[in-house]
């Protein structure tokens, strides 16, 4: 069962490889800084997520007003989760050397909440057994890959373009090489 979470202020800038949204990546290996397909510009980075063995997934997003009219596609080239380190880059993603550049917000990090009364939780960490909860039904990007967040836009601390109220889930590949995102929206 997903525990859900909030993002409340670092006191600081977040400088370790831990998992956090906003500020800017902890890069494990050499930077990797993806860039928007239909712009050419980075994208946005939009956080750092814990993916055990001393990895991390760094998500990006275009942002609304680059254009990116597929950010909501797991394999549009206008989203990226990067893995590392001993990660892949997708084929239909181009990256730059960029150790920094445009982010969402300030550092924010994670910390537990109690449970929606309704049991509809739509923010949390994922792991091994977890699923997402679909708004629209079920989006895998393939089968054995594995949750590891799930974003609630009306949750994070600052905008983020999922739609009208919508959800990011962020998934790990089988071989734990590669990363997928999209969104949905009510």
């Amino acid at each position: 069962m997903p525990v859900p979470v909030e993002f409340v202020p670092a006191d600081t800038a977040v400088r370790r490889p831990v998992t956090k949204v906003g500020g800017q990546p902890v890069w494990l290996d050499e930077p990797q800084w993806p860039l928007s397909r239909e712009s050419g510009e980075p994208m946005e980075f939009l956080g750092q997520f814990e993916l055990g063995d001393g990895r991390l997934g760094y998500l990006f997003m275009t942002a609304s007003e680059a254009g990116g009219e597929a950010t909501w596609e797991p394999d549009g080239g206008e989203n990226a989760l990067v893995v590392q380190p001993a990660g892949r880059v997708p084929d239909f993603l181009t990256v730059e050397a960029a150790g920094a550049g445009p982010s969402a917000g300030e550092d924010f990090v994670p910390r537990a909440v109690e449970r929606a009364p309704d049991g509809e939780e739509w923010q949390f960490l994922g792991g091994p057994d977890v699923q997402p909860n679909w708004l629209q039904g079920g989006e895998h990007p393939g089968p054995g890959w594995q949750l590891i967040a799930q974003l609630d836009s009306a949750g994070l601390p600052f905008y983020v373009n999922f739609g009208d109220m919508g959800v990011g889930y962020a998934f790990l590949s089988p071989d734990g090489k590669e990363g997928r995102f999209l969104w949905q929206c009510g």
